[in-house]
């Protein structure tokens, strides 16, 4: 098992914009595409609260490649964000890094 952890960094006061589209496009999308998520997370104390970190999991970088680009590719994703950036950009940047356990891991 592969995890990947992605944080999203977003302009100020626009965090509320993306849960949102999360909760109403993304995640319904991931699920069309065998996405799978191991948990979302915001920032309590740390360098941002404008920050979105989540991790997804994948059997392998070929799982992640093919889904990722199908679900990247989809014209209902496209038209999602589109509609979710109408006010204006959301994210900043986003940060990813691809994870394995380690063997006293208890995500395995």
């Amino acid at each position: 098992m592969i995890y990947e952890l992605r944080v999203y960094r977003c302009l100020p006061g626009r965090l509320p914009a993306l849960l949102k589209r999360f909760e109403a496009a993304t995640l319904k999308l991931w699920e069309k595409h065998g996405i799978r998520q191991a948990g979302f997370f915001t920032t309590v104390i740390g360098e941002s609260n404008n920050d979105l970190t989540y991790i997804l999991k994948w059997e392998s970088l070929a799982e992640r490649e093919k889904l990722w680009t199908a679900f990247m590719t989809d014209p209902d994703w496209m038209a999602a964000r589109a509609k979710s950036e109408e006010d204006g950009q959301i994210v900043g940047n986003i940060v990813s890094q691809l994870l394995t356990p380690t063997a006293f891991s208890a995500l395995k």
